[in-house]
Formats: C-alpha cells, structure tokens, sequence
C-alpha cells in the first residue's frame, strides 16, 4: 500500500505537473508578487548558500541566485522530478552557473546543506508531515541562518481561489482523500495559514525569533474570462473538487463552467481577470546547537 507522501508525490509527478505546465505563465506571473515582496524585505546576503524548498520549475532559484551573486549559490529541491528537469533545463538555457537542483523528500532526505538562508514560495504547505519537515531544514541551516517563507492566509482573504472554491461545492459532491483511491496534492494550500499553528510548529523544530508580515496584492487568474474559467477549473481548491469527484464531477462540468462564469464576472479587467491575494511572510531563525540538532 502507497503511504500518503508517496500519493501526493505521484500527485505532483503527473496530473498537477501536466496542469502546472498548461498554466506556467499565468502560476508563475501571479505567485512572483509574493516571493518578491518577501526576498525584498528579507534577502539573502551576498554570496552565501541558499536553499529553495519546492521550487517547483525553479524560477524562484534562478532569481536567488542572481541576487547572490556568482560567489553564492542556489539550490532548489523538489519532491517531483519531473519538476526538477524542468529547472535544471531552463537554468541551463539561461546560464545559471550559480544554481542547481536536486530531487527530494524535505521531510526525511539529505538536504546537502549547511545553508544561510532557505527560502519557499508556497513550498511548505503540502507536507504530510511539516514538524519533520522543519527540523530537517533546521538541521541543514548554519547557526544564525534564516528561514523564510511565503504561505497563504486564510482562504477567506484569498478570493482568487476561494471564490471558486465555494461556487463548485454547491454543485459537485465533495469527496474526501480516503474515499477515492486518486491522487492527490495534500494537505492542501491552507494548511499553514494558521500563524498560531505555523508558530508552535517552528517553535518545537527548534526554530527561534518567529515572525509573520501579512503581504495582500490582486493576482491575475486569467488573461479572459474563458481563460479564468479554465484556471479554476483545473487547479487549487475547486479543481481538486471536480477531479476527485471522478464521473460525477466530469457530468458536472458544464454547470460548474457556467457558474464559474458568473462568479468570476466581477473580477474581470480590460487586461485580465484579477482577484485578492493574501499571504504570511514568515521567517525565523536558527539559534545554532540544541537538543533537536
């Protein structure tokens, strides 16, 4: 029997990576607002290591490592290799000399550190097991170094998915992880949304002088109406809806589309559809030697 990090690692191997890639520009361009606000106020220092957890097709680690220098480097992991490819190709393309990649359970594996400074852009909110996962960051991090990381708020305060998220369930059944044998993401996209829970979670890692920026924008969730119809149909909350519902949800598709129409009418612009975004920029640090080293 698969354990559930093996499911949401197929997950993210195969049917999100092939929606990921079908939306890149528009993921990409949406999510950089947030993980630039953060390397804004909190970058890395001039030619150190740094560490980017789930850096997905690694245009977050390219852009580290040009603001590190060529004295410093910048490596991604990610549980999916085929995200991973992906990075090492484009960082190639580009002529990154100072990043590289390596495919990884941040949970449990050798994370090649020591690290200055680790950073994720929505990398930390689908493990199954976020404690272990803390502690092997701390672990790979020098004493004095830095944890930082961009994660949704509340789903309330993200209306460019919840918004849809809201509309679908009214119409297709919700089926839960257990009772399908489909893959899955995870925990999900606000699991870490709590700051009480994000905190005693760094806290136990061992993780000190813990704070939370609050940092909202509008992302763009489509480039048209049609084109933010199809978004929210395939990813974030309410496409898992529809794809672990199976036949009933594929029956449903039309309704869902038309309803999804009406709901993201407002939003629409002259040059896209946008909506309100809301993260936590959180960081920490690691204070060096302890019983958990």
């Amino acid at each position: 029997m698969r354990t559930e990090t093996e499911i949401v690692i197929e997950a993210w191997n195969t049917v999100l990576f092939e929606k990921f890639c079908r939306f890149r520009p528009l993921l990409t361009r949406g999510l950089e607002r947030h993980g630039e606000e953060l390397l804004r106020r909190r970058p890395p220092r001039y030619a150190t290591r740094v560490l980017d957890v789930g850096c997905g097709f690694g245009d977050t680690t390219r852009h580290i490592a040009a603001l590190i220098g060529r004295g410093g480097t910048a490596v991604g992991v990610d549980c999916a290799s085929n995200f991973i490819e992906n990075a090492e190709l484009d960082a190639r393309t580009e002529g990154t000399d100072n990043s590289r990649f390596f495919v990884g359970d941040v949970q449990t594996c050798d994370l090649q550190g020591p690290y200055d400074y680790v950073f994720s852009r929505f990398g930390t909110m689908f493990f199954s097991l976020p404690g272990a996962a803390f502690r092997n960051i701390r672990r790979a991090l020098v004493p004095g170094g830095t944890l930082n990381l961009v994660v949704w708020r509340r789903r309330e305060d993200n209306t460019w998915l919840h918004a849809a998220e809201q509309c679908v369930k009214q119409i297709v059944p919700v089926v839960s992880h257990d009772q399908t044998n489909a893959v899955h993401c995870g925990p999900g996209p606000f699991s870490l949304a709590g700051p009480d829970l994000v905190s005693d979670l760094l806290r136990a890692s061992g993780f000190t002088r813990v704070g939370f920026d609050r940092f909202d924008t509008d992302i763009c969730i489509g480039r048209d109406l049609d084109d933010a119809v199809e978004f929210a149909i395939a990813l974030g909350p309410a496409g898992e809806i529809v794809r672990l519902a199976g036949d009933v949800g594929r029956a449903l598709e039309a309704d869902v589309r038309a309803a999804l129409r009406e709901t993201l009418q407002p939003f629409a612009r002259k040059d896209g559809v946008w909506a309100p975004s809301s993260t936590w920029l959180v960081h920490a640090e690691n204070p060096g030697e302890s019983p958990l080293s």
